[in-house]
């Protein structure tokens, strides 16, 4: 049975996140998403999904985009509804109790934190490109500055150069689209390139339907960052019309440059030459332009994807911040980082949301081209913790809702949410059977239960004996 007193309590949530700007658009909402999500998981991480699938990839990125459209369906109903920077963690505090808004948004916010450290060990290894002999770590510092400092003037400014950012992005991916295409058509016979290849090199499942499975994983991690919209809703100028804009533009640009840019490239070169299980030299798409011999294409190609691990960079500090400033605004983290510069940007909750960066440069020392494979490993667990709970949090959202009362509906409720659901369950017991993913539920179920046990600490610690 709705009940009709529980808008009222979420406001008593959502007022606590005052003094944020709203002052960002529909464009530049779907532009951060689309600079969080086309970053590392297109340009380096598609050549582990290609090493577990083959040219199957292709359906691994069909079923993850196909999980990504449910989680965006729930996503949109609840935050047309609820539009406030806490977002899913708000929603689970509400709907669910205060433990589950606890977990998921330092789930949230960890997994984002070392999301960061996958796309700065991708920016060392692009600039090796250029300076194979200059260490990783410098440029991982370099940039970091550059892009707090970004982050730390005001959301207005944010918002134009992520927009800047992920517009490069997308001319970029047509043009080599384009590039890619004249080259396939304009290849002679016997040269190698042609849809050949997606069944020249044990057929187009090589590794069977667990390949197939487990690159679904990597495709998730590519995905991952969509949700952004539903965070930076608390900072948009006109919400509900925005929310639904940007959720259906995004959806709808990632899943045609995923597919048809992985198409390209299995068809350009061998998959058995592009895919990665270990580590990394380069990105599949300097691959690619390096086998086409047009000069200095694979240092045009390689600046290009350089600009999209920066913007990945620039949106993740940017959610980070506001995921650790909602914690803190919950009283589940230190006040400070709670508080807002002049501007209205969480500067001391944006400074400590760049840890991810720091063990990455500690990794990228240490493990060089593995530490990429660590992080993308250990990163994966909260963002799929997450998206399993979003599930979750509908199915209670639906249940105190009247599906009338809503401006905008999940189609197919309540099976699709389910069918979202299992999905998710299944990918992250998965996990325990991918040797690349053996780290992420090692290290996730020790991190959930010690971020349990810190919850009830730090309850009993402010409750009066």
């Amino acid at each position: 049975m709705p009940d009709s007193n529980l808008p009222d309590r979420f406001e008593q949530i959502a007022d606590r996140e005052h003094g944020l700007q709203r002052s960002l658009s529909a464009a530049q909402l779907s532009m951060i998403a689309i600079g969080g999500a086309i970053g590392t998981g297109l340009f380096l991480g598609s050549s582990f999904a290609i090493g577990f699938a083959g040219p199957a990839v292709l359906v691994s990125y069909l079923i993850g985009a196909l999980i990504t459209l449910l989680l965006m369906g729930c996503l949109a109903e609840m935050t047309v509804a609820h539009p406030t920077s806490g977002s899913f963690g708000a929603w689970a505090e509400h709907y669910l109790s205060p433990l589950a808004g606890f977990l998921v948004r330092y789930a949230y916010w960890a997994a984002v934190v070392f999301a960061l450290g996958t796309e700065v060990s991708a920016v060392a290894i692009y600039m090796r490109f250029w300076f194979p002999t200059i260490p990783g770590w410098v440029w991982i510092i370099g940039f970091t500055l550059a892009l707090v400092l970004v982050n730390a003037l005001n959301v207005r400014f944010f918002g134009t150069v992520e927009y800047t950012f992920s517009a490069l992005k997308i001319i970029a991916i047509l043009a080599f689209l384009v590039l890619g295409g004249w080259v396939l058509f304009s290849a002679p016979h016997g040269s190698g390139m042609g849809l050949v290849n997606y069944t020249a090199f044990g057929g187009f499942f090589p590794h069977g339907p667990w390949g197939t499975w487990v690159a679904v994983l990597v495709s998730l991690f590519s995905f991952f960052s969509i949700e952004m919209i539903a965070v930076a809703a608390g900072e948009a100028k006109d919400p509900k019309r925005a929310i639904t804009q940007a959720f259906r533009a995004t959806f709808l640009r990632l899943v045609l440059f995923y597919l048809l840019t992985l198409a390209v490239i299995l068809a350009i070169v061998p998959w058995t030459q592009t895919q990665s299980i270990s580590g990394i030299a380069q990105s599949p798409f300097v691959t690619v332009m390096t086998r086409t011999h047009i000069p200095g294409a694979a240092g045009v190609v390689n600046f290009v994807i350089l600009i999209a691990a920066l913007s990945a960079m620039n949106s993740q500090l940017y959610i980070t911040s506001r995921m650790l400033f909602s914690l803190s605004r919950a009283g589940f983290a230190p006040a400070f980082f709670g508080t807002l510069s002049p501007a209205g940007v969480p500067v001391p909750a944006l400074l400590l949301s760049t840890a991810g960066i720091a063990v990455a440069a500690i990794l990228n020392a240490i493990y060089k081209d593995a530490a990429f494979a660590i992080l993308l490993a250990i990163s994966i667990f909260g963002a799929m913790f997450v998206w399993l709970m979003v599930f979750v949090i509908h199915l209670r959202f639906r249940a105190h809702h009247s599906a009338n009362t809503l401006a905008f509906r999940m189609w197919g409720f309540p099976y699709t949410t389910l069918l979202g659901a299992t999905l998710m369950s299944a990918a992250l017991i998965s996990t325990l059977f991918a040797p690349a993913f053996h780290l992420t539920l090692l290290y996730g179920i020790p991190f959930l239960l010690i971020l349990t046990a810190a919850y009830y600490l730090r309850r009993r610690s402010i409750q009066p004996s």
